[in-house]
């Protein structure tokens, strides 16, 4: 397996526990965020860039497979347009880290969102420049869909039998 962080920073040599936001999680600890190769695709978007992410699992039904793909992808991410020309330019790097410390947050199994997370110092193993976004998703078969609002398509994937989401919702456009 293996488990990367995606940023902005091209200059980390090595990432720190910090103490995590989530309200779920346990607050007194610091932690080392990663995710799994399958689900990095949800990071390639400039990082203040919200986005609805969603992919088919097992459970995925076939309505659900014809109603959110329109095409033979089977993972999408939506952006909004006022973020196009910002994704369009943007450079992000992928640095690989050893898993051997990591354990999974997820509770759903190989279905989950692929995160993983380490109390322990990480130094990058490797750091990859990706730049051009739109394709390194279209490389990954990744579906994009450009929306003037994500609220409505994450309440549906929420719904849904996907698995997926949002990320950085409190920077979306308001509920229209």
């Amino acid at each position: 397996m293996k488990l990367y962080h995606v940023s902005d920073n091209p200059n980390i040599t090595e990432f720190i526990p910090r103490i995590t936001e989530r309200k779920d999680m346990q607050q007194e600890k610091g932690l080392v965020w990663a995710v799994d190769e399958q689900n990095m695709v949800n990071f390639f978007t400039p990082r203040q860039c919200p986005r609805v992410y969603y992919r088919a699992v097992e459970a995925t039904t076939d309505e659900d497979i014809g109603k959110f793909f329109s095409s033979s992808a089977r993972h999408c991410i939506a952006i909004e347009s006022k973020h196009f020309e910002n994704m369009a330019k943007a450079t992000i790097y992928l640095y690989e880290l050893d898993p051997l410390s990591f354990t999974s947050t997820d509770k759903s199994g190989a279905d989950g969102p692929g995160y993983y997370i380490s109390e322990q110092a990480q130094i990058p193993l490797s750091v990859t420049r990706l730049d051009n976004l739109f394709e390194r998703l279209f490389e990954r078969n990744v579906e994009v869909r450009i929306l003037p609002n994500l609220h409505q398509l994450k309440d549906a994937v929420i719904a849904s039998t996907l698995q997926g989401g949002m990320m950085r919702t409190g920077l979306a456009q308001p509920i229209s």
